[in-house]
């Protein structure tokens, strides 16, 4: 619990924190999600679900453990999020040792992302008239940054 001995610094702390990077970031995340999530809708699956899709697509067949550390997800969230896209038969389980689990694209799961792709490809227009120019290369640069740390 936070205790402030002032009124200016709670009231200093309050009025920055509309400036604050994270609130920013998060209002950008939302943003750039919702317009993916609203084109994509239409094929029965969001943004977050046809990024792992295309993420264990593009790998052919690889472990939890391996896409939560290339999307920087917590082991909740993408027991979460895989459970969506496992469920709809977008993905399966390929036999390995008895430690790993790999996942890969069943046939159901390469048709949808052929079928949604000129969406995500709206999608992606949309997010660059959004963004601008700059934006897209600032977000681009960030996101090689985090990826390549």
């Amino acid at each position: 619990m936070l205790i402030f001995t002032r009124q200016g610094n709670f009231d200093n702390l309050i009025a920055g924190i509309g400036d604050d990077v994270l609130v920013r970031a998060r209002l950008l995340s939302r943003a750039v999600t919702g317009i993916y999530d609203d084109e994509l809708r239409p094929f029965g699956i969001g943004a977050v679900q046809f990024t792992l899709l295309a993420v264990i697509g593009r790998t052919g067949s690889t472990t939890r453990a391996e896409i939560a550390r290339h999307q920087h997800l917590g082991k909740s969230t993408l027991t979460r999020n895989l459970k969506a896209i496992l469920s709809e038969g977008w993905v399966k389980e390929v036999s390995a040792d008895d430690r790993t689990r790999p996942l890969a694209l069943t046939a159901a799961g390469k048709e949808v992302l052929i079928r949604a792709q000129p969406a995500w490809l709206a999608a992606q227009a949309r997010a660059k008239a959004l963004l601008g120019n700059d934006g897209m290369t600032a977000v681009m640069n960030i996101a090689d940054r985090i990826l390549n740390a």
